[in-house]
């Protein structure tokens, strides 16, 4: 099989309709998910599971696993055995010079975004444990479930490549959430009843959690980052001093790039290290953290009212000059920097 752009078109188009399955929120389609369970037992060659069980959360259904008796754990033959066959399937008839385009077109473009949401769904679960011990185990029981709509990088690969092995995985992962196969019984989480992503596909949101579930288990982000529930709201009444008071160095960071760095160098009294014709060398220090480091530049081109609109270039912490902040934007070292006209 070569990729043709027939096949990359049908690979591009895949992608874009996983890409839409992996953050979907709103309610499981529950029948056309409970089909997929018993489909995907069916294929693995197992008699379909005595009970589905839904649960409204992956945080849910990881405490679920700890009292129910469910049998013993058949993710290896639901889940591991055909998702191996199918990529070695997709990896032959691919070969090894179309195997890494159709991944890059599919999986490879899905990988990150996604990844970085199952990551967070995890920290969230054990977060929701005082006890070490107890987060342990619920961290061990979401590496222990098939991540349905989240599994979307390689079923938008296998999908796009028609591979049987996973049919009912396809369409368990299009209906609802995370799942649990075990020898008698399913366990099957609801999709997010809220999921708030930035423009690159972090969470984030400034009014509320950035994904929540039915039964109310959240993940508040910025910006892709963990963060306190009350966190969002504190940011109206940001001052330097709380910035620096900020003792973790992430949230610090959040809360000065919402804050402003012009902002923050106009209230916190600071000093310029050096200034030339190309602009003004700023530093602001932080405890336990390296130094935020700035080059204040000037548009030399009015805007329509007549006013220059100025800038601020985060530069390395090592710069010692403007000059030399300037010329490393554009890649240069100080001494070549030689503008003939600043813009």
């Amino acid at each position: 099989m070569t990729v043709t752009t027939e096949l990359a078109d049908v690979l591009t188009a895949a992608a874009l309709r996983w890409q839409e399955a992996a953050f979907r929120s709103g309610p499981a389609d529950r029948p056309g998910a409970e089909a997929g369970v018993r489909l995907a037992y069916r294929i693995a060659g197992l008699a379909e599971p005595e009970k589905i069980i839904w649960v409204d959360s992956p945080a849910a259904g990881a405490r679920a696993i700890a009292t129910l008796g469910a049998g013993r754990p058949v993710r290896d033959a639901v889940r591991t055995g055909p998702w191996e066959r199918a990529r070695a399937e997709a990896h032959t008839s691919l070969g090894p010079v179309d195997w890494p385009l159709a991944w890059s077109l599919t999986g490879g473009r899905l990988w990150d975004p996604v990844n970085r949401l199952v990551v967070q769904i995890r920290r969230g679960i054990a977060a929701t444990e005082e006890s070490e011990p107890v987060a342990a185990a619920l961290r061990a029981s979401t590496l222990d479930a098939v991540l349905g709509q989240q599994d979307a990088p390689w079923l938008s690969l296998f999908d796009a490549l028609g591979r049987p092995e996973v049919e009912g995985l396809v369409q368990v992962a299009r209906s609802a959430g995370w799942w649990w196969p075990f020898e008698r019984v399913a366990i099957v989480c609801e999709r997010p009843a809220e999921l708030h992503l930035d423009e690159l596909s972090r969470l984030h949101r400034a009014e509320g959690p950035a994904l929540l579930f039915p039964d109310g288990f959240a993940v508040h982000a910025w910006g892709g980052m963990p963060v306190p529930a009350d966190f969002a709201a504190s940011m109206a009444t940001l001052t330097p001093g709380r910035i620096r008071a900020e003792e973790n160095a992430e949230l610090r960071r959040v809360m000065l790039e919402h804050f402003g760095y012009d902002r923050y160098l106009a209230e916190s009294g600071a000093t310029p290290l050096h200034r030339d014709e190309t602009g003004v060398l700023w530093r602001i220090d932080l405890p336990d953290d390296e130094p935020v480091v700035m080059v204040e530049v000037v548009n030399s081109t009015a805007e329509p009212d007549g006013t220059f609109r100025r800038y601020w270039l985060r530069v390395p912490p090592s710069t010692r000059t403007a000059r030399e902040g300037v010329a490393w934007t554009f890649g240069m070292s100080e001494a070549d920097y030689r503008p003939a006209r600043e813009t």
